[in-house]
């Protein structure tokens, strides 16, 4: 058996071109999508993957608003910052890119965000809301798996689900999400007993860990479908996932690469749920 490959690239660039006619209208009605990204430091990846948000805003016709802010900057500073793009009506969405230096704590920026601008769905009401299943935004990187498996046309409903990782960005609302899609899920994680016993039973397997390659072949269902999240490096320096890609794809049914998989599929929901926004404001207004 050999996998068939799940392409986020692919996915993420037909679902951006979906949403060109709905910015197109938006700013024809005076409503142009607007997403201010907030970037504390000079981490160099996240750097990167700011530059990416705003190419990706910038090449469908979202108005992107980027600030970069020196790595000493106060919390006092950082907080009256997003206060004053809380009250700019012409801003959607505000993001606040992480990890942040660490005399700042992130979740009291993330909480000073409007939840109905979080549009990276971190926000505890937004939290919250995906946990009653009335979700106002959904986690980008969790909204994008369920995108992959709704694009192969995978049954969810009744299916096992095994999520390894339980932070609040992934872990947490991709339980959530596949629970609210009738799925049977089961978290794991770094206390989890004979991990191995339980990634067998998926149907689903999300590996969202940060530990590379800590998926094996032995670990996985025969069929199963192996959904990557991971983002660790080499020692050469390039990019790689949780799960042996090369081991796990002669045994899984579905798989998806690192890169190219879960990656572009996070920054495209960013989108989705920024001209959400700006269609929620248009349609408040009228």
């Amino acid at each position: 058996m050999t996998a068939r490959i799940i392409d986020g690239k692919a996915l993420a660039a037909a679902t951006r071109a979906g949403l060109v006619p709905r910015v197109q209208a938006l700013t024809a009605a005076g409503h142009q999508p607007g997403l201010a990204v907030i970037l504390v430091g000079d981490d160099p990846a996240s750097a990167v993957y700011v530059r990416n948000k705003v190419k990706a805003c910038e090449d469908i016709g979202i108005r992107s608003l980027m600030t970069r802010l020196p790595a000493e900057t106060t919390e006092a500073d950082l907080l009256a910052h997003v206060a004053r793009l809380n009250a700019d009506t012409s801003v959607h969405g505000i993001l606040v890119q992480l990890p942040l230096p660490r005399h700042l704590d992130a979740q009291k920026i993330l909480e000073t965000i409007a939840f109905d601008k979080d549009v990276d769905g971190l926000h505890a009401t937004n939290a919250g809301l995906t946990l009653m299943g009335t979700p106002h935004f959904r986690s980008c990187t969790p909204y994008g798996v369920m995108k992959m498996l709704e694009s192969i046309g995978y049954p969810v409903a009744g299916c096992h689900a095994v999520v390894l990782g339980r932070s609040n960005m992934v872990g947490k609302p991709m339980a959530m999400l596949l629970l609210a899609a009738n799925a049977t899920v089961t978290i794991a994680h770094s206390k989890t007993r004979d991990l191995g016993a339980i990634t067998r039973q998926a149907d689903v397997l999300v590996a969202a860990v940060g530990r590379r390659n800590l998926v094996t072949a032995d670990m996985v269902k025969p069929g199963a479908v192996v959904i990557d999240v991971g983002t660790n490096r080499t020692p050469e320096g390039k990019l790689a996932g949780d799960v042996d890609f090369e081991a796990v794809k002669s045994v899984a049914g579905w798989i998806s690469p690192v890169p190219g998989g879960v990656g572009p599929m996070t920054i495209t929901m960013l989108l989705v749920n920024t001209v959400e926004a700006a269609e929620r404001r248009r349609q408040a207004a009228a």
